[in-house]
């Protein structure tokens, strides 16, 4: 495009402010208010999914907890329904205990000796290992939780504990709570991940004990959020790194993207793909009733319901979450 004259160029700037300025001011906080209260009423009644009910502790979560968490990058909190009652983080942890692993080895560590990419096969698989020449493939597998909490540096075991723990309230701008309950039920009842953790340990692929590593991974799942957490936690991710409760910056910018691509591609275990089909957004599930969403730059979503689809992901967290998106034009992908 050539232009003419000063005052030809002066007014295309002058339109394009106008144009960026009408987009932004689509986003005040009366919008997000509206559209995470139109979400909120629209699925509180939803009863699909059920609780977790392979680990004890979880069958016997409040099954109608619902809240929802939206938190920009400059702090600003919206809220609604049961923001404050918590439910224990579970997977969503595998992404912080990632991102603390990467902070202290670099992200070509993670990369060389985790993997990033997706499996193709269940969460919890075996034979994927096998497939994959003793590689978990991606930190959000179970394989590869263990595999990350292996790698955090520690003397012993305390200390790795004490350092997955203060990291992950870091994220969240307050100091997390060990579940006992949830931890009691889960430390006597897996099996399965000691068996893969010891499959790993065969290949060389694991940085400490693996039965060691195993339970504080069964300890880091226990720890206590509330959709409020969460959506800070998510929110610190989108702020390149720093809590924008705190200030604090937990975690190197230059990090952030690559934990937000394993969230993208593994976060919502069999069911990524649709997932980031629908909303183009990073996003980590739990068992335990959690989602956190990320917008990279704009926001975090933290969202809690603990019914469960067949995936193990929350059935209206997934709902509300989706539509708050969609409403925002939050599309990370559609920008």
């Amino acid at each position: 495009m050539y232009i003419k004259s000063k005052s030809l160029l002066l007014s295309f700037l002058v339109l394009f402010v106008l144009n960026s300025s009408s987009l932004a001011s689509q986003l005040t906080s009366q919008k997000i208010n509206q559209v995470i209260k139109e979400a909120y009423n629209k699925y509180k009644g939803d009863m699909g999914g059920k609780n977790a009910d392979y680990i004890d502790a979880l069958s016997v979560v409040d099954s109608k907890i619902f809240g929802i968490t939206f938190v920009d990058v400059d702090g600003n909190v919206y809220e609604i329904g049961d923001t404050k009652k918590v439910v224990s983080i579970q997977s969503i942890s595998k992404v912080f205990t990632a991102a603390l692993v990467m902070s202290e080895k670099g992200a070509k560590f993670v990369q060389n000796k985790i993997g990033v990419n997706a499996t193709g096969l269940a969460f919890n698989s075996i034979i994927a290992i096998e497939q994959h020449g003793g590689s978990a493939l991606n930190p959000f597998v179970n394989a590869g939780a263990i595999q990350s909490t292996s790698w955090v540096g520690a003397k012993d075991s305390k200390e790795r504990w004490m350092k997955i723990k203060a990291n992950m309230s870091a994220f969240a701008g307050r100091d997390l709570k060990l579940n006992k309950d949830v931890y009691t039920s889960e430390v006597n009842d897996n099996k399965r991940n000691q068996a893969i953790s010891k499959l790993l340990d065969a290949y060389g692929r694991m940085g400490s004990d693996p039965l060691e590593a195993t339970t504080v991974y069964t300890k880091q799942c226990s720890l206590n959020v509330s959709a409020h957490d969460l959506a800070i936690m998510g929110a610190t991710l989108a702020n390149h790194g720093k809590n924008p409760a705190t200030n604090a910056q937990i975690i190197d910018s230059k990090y952030t993207p690559k934990i937000m691509a394993i969230m993208a591609t593994a976060g919502l275990y069999d069911n990524a793909g649709d997932w980031l089909y629908d909303t183009g957004a990073p996003a980590k599930s739990g068992v335990g009733g959690g989602i956190l969403a990320v917008i990279p730059g704009k926001f975090g979503i933290g969202i809690v319901s603990p019914p469960l689809d067949s995936y193990g992901n929350s059935v209206r967290a997934q709902l509300a979450a989706k539509y708050i998106i969609e409403k925002l034009g939050l599309n990370p992908l559609a920008q």
